[in-house]
């Protein structure tokens, strides 16, 4: 897998050049890396691989526009690490994460073209969605940036909506099926699992007393799905890294633990066949299938017979997604 060069521009003042050479530049939030994405991503690739640019770069924005423009705020599906790494896995070679504040959203369209695209960026062929806007109250359209790049040597491709039976691909569509709980859905349009990451922290050690020990994961950033027990695949990013290498299977429990009396939500997974300290550790969780809702048990008994069967139903349904040792997300 490729790993993209992630490239933060947090000006102003910005540098005079951020990179050597000419780019075929794709433009967009990439929230999930979604399917249709993907399309946009592989068309942009064809050309890069038909001649002049050589280089594949994205362009997106940190942090997302909504939480500095407005409107509803909400977890997304992926963190700008995880965008990264989904890109470079697309064959994007430089992530560009221009830092999306007031004054920058406050850029003309003509700047934005001019200034950002054309010139820092040295985009040559500028790749985007059909619905793309761009400058100050979202006022420049394709019309205009076509307009822009006739002037500053640049064309602009816009690639046909992808999607299936049920509609276009979008990062609504998915995050809508995240918070439904619809996981074959969030499948459908991701290509892939949803996943979140989060650091390893200390819980209370319940489930090692019970034979489950759990990694409780911290400060998670990303849309979760419904409370409940869920068959996953665990990954752990490499020290000093972005990529993530998997390592286990496992069951996550995301919840209150009502059998505990819990009052705080929390997401737990129980790694199978692997008994080393995780404290501190990056895991990533990709959820493939949800087994049951939350439950109060009446025993610890009763509880840790539940446990066990949850386990030999996820370990089952893991092994006929076929996960490897590396497996893809």
């Amino acid at each position: 897998m490729t790993l993209a060069r992630l490239i933060r521009l947090d000006g102003p003042p910005l540098p005079a050049a951020v990179d050597a050479g000419p780019c075929a530049l794709v433009i967009g939030n990439f929230d999930g890396v979604h399917r249709g994405h993907q399309a946009v991503l592989a068309e942009a690739a064809a050309i890069v691989g038909g001649g002049e640019p050589r280089a594949l770069c994205a362009l997106t924005f940190d942090p997302h526009p909504s939480r500095v423009v407005g409107g509803a705020v909400q977890p997304l599906l992926t963190s700008l690490e995880d965008r990264v790494e989904l890109l470079g896995a697309a064959g994007v070679q430089r992530v560009y994460a221009r830092r999306f504040d007031v004054a920058f959203a406050a850029w003309s369209p003509e700047r934005f073209a001019t200034e950002l695209v054309a010139d820092l960026l040295q985009a040559r062929v500028v790749v985007v969605g059909e619905d793309f806007r761009f400058g100050a109250k979202r006022t420049g359209d394709i019309r205009l940036l076509r307009e822009i790049g006739r002037d500053r040597g640049f064309v602009v491709h816009v690639p046909q909506v992808a999607g299936d039976a049920r509609g276009p691909y979008s990062s609504t569509r998915a995050r809508d099926a995240v918070v439904a709980g619809d996981l074959d859905e969030v499948r459908r349009v991701l290509g892939r699992p949803h996943s979140v990451t989060g650091v390893v922290v200390h819980g209370d050690a319940r489930g090692r007393t019970i034979g489950f020990p759990t990694a409780n994961l911290g400060e998670v950033a990303q849309l979760l799905p419904p409370n409940g027990v869920y068959a996953v695949t665990v990954d752990r990013r490499r020290e000093g890294e972005l990529r993530y290498e998997r390592v286990a299977p496992g069951l996550a429990n995301l919840g209150l633990r009502p059998t505990f009396g819990g009052d705080s939500r929390k997401l737990e997974a129980h790694l199978l066949d692997v008994s080393e300290e995780l404290y501190g550790a990056h895991l990533r969780l990709n959820f493939v299938a949800k087994l049951r809702d939350e439950k109060k048990f009446t025993s610890l008994d009763d509880l840790k017979a539940h446990i066990a069967q949850d386990v030999a139903r996820g370990r089952a349904m893991l092994e006929r997604e076929a996960w490897s040792s590396e497996g893809p997300r």
